[in-house]
């Protein structure tokens, strides 16, 4: 029985990634019983095996957790079987892919703001310049009516020189500078173009129409230069 205890007593330790270690000394052993300390020593003659330092530290934790699966143990078994999703984060694939689509989706916000942003710059430099032409246009509308009024009393016909200079001259307002003349009788009112200076009942009309025109309206664009005055009849 004491020849049992003994074979007990030094029975080799469990195989712990490939080494064992001495429940007395603590000391790491390779399977083939050479002795293996932390600073790789030499095997000590008596015991054929390499002497841990003697620090009084426990024994290495990391050994002492080492679950053992058998012989030939090289790991632990662990499922490895990982998803397509799994594998493109890890790769940082999906990462790359969000962030190529972020950039893209940014782009085309900038693109799109900066196609807006010329419009609306085109539009407004348009209607400045409208603004700006039509302020100095004013300044030639009273001898436009002038020539209106020439007309109409019969001084512009014939080929004179009075007719051939009002000719030159509505062709630069018109040609040059864009002025459209607008304003005519027997057209219906419209208020947002039109000034009122008198209202006649008429059978005629069912609707306010304009029954004569006292100064005609000019357009440059989309701007209104002035509203034309009219002589408006309205339903009995």
């Amino acid at each position: 029985m004491a020849k049992n205890d003994e074979s007990n007593e030094h029975e080799e330790p469990v195989v712990r990634d490939k080494r064992r270690i001495d429940p007395e000394t603590g000391e790491v052993r390779r399977p083939d019983g050479e002795g293996a300390g932390p600073t790789g020593s030499a095997p000590d003659p008596s015991t054929g095996s390499g002497q841990r330092p003697s620090t009084g530290s426990a024994p290495d934790l990391e050994h002492e957790q080492v679950i053992d699966t058998g012989e030939g143990y090289e790991g632990p078994d662990v499922e490895t079987s990982l998803s397509d999703a799994d594998l493109d984060f890890l790769s940082g694939q999906s990462g790359a892919e969000e962030l190529a689509a972020e950039r893209l989706a940014d782009l085309q916000r900038v693109t799109a703001e900066y196609a807006n942003y010329r419009k609306r710059t085109e539009a407004n430099r348009e209607v400045e310049r409208e603004r700006a032409v039509a302020d100095t246009a004013k300044a030639i509308l009273p001898v436009l009516d002038d020539l209106d009024r020439a007309e109409k009393h019969g001084d512009l016909e014939g080929d004179t020189a009075f007719a051939t200079i009002a000719g030159k001259l509505r062709a630069a307002a018109t040609e040059k500078l864009g002025l459209q003349a607008f304003g005519a009788a027997g057209e219906p009112f419209d208020h947002n173009v039109h000034e009122a200076i008198f209202q006649q009942p008429s059978a005629d009309v069912t609707e306010p129409t304009i029954l004569d025109v006292v100064e005609v309206g000019y357009t440059l664009g989309s701007t209104l230069v002035r509203a034309a005055k009219v002589v408006v009849a309205v339903p009995q």
